[in-house]
């Protein structure tokens, strides 16, 4: 993949470390929000966003997804 070495989940948009919030991030840890969340066996469990670590990368990166400045 071209450009692999900014293709990192930190760099995507859809990134979110928690830090907006205030709380403080766990690692390098933060939640995919490309896609909905996904849903859990028990009927009355809520979705979870995926977990990724900042170094990942998926398929859907491109440069026009980049985080906002």
């Amino acid at each position: 993949m071209a450009g692999t070495t900014s293709a990192a989940c930190e760099s995507c948009r859809f990134f979110d470390d928690h830090k907006l919030n205030g709380a403080t991030a766990a690692g390098d840890e933060g939640l995919c929000r490309f896609n909905p969340p996904v849903s859990q066996p028990a009927p009355e469990s809520k979705g979870l966003w995926p977990v990724v670590a900042s170094k990942d990368w998926c398929g859907h990166f491109t440069a026009e997804m980049t985080a906002a400045e």
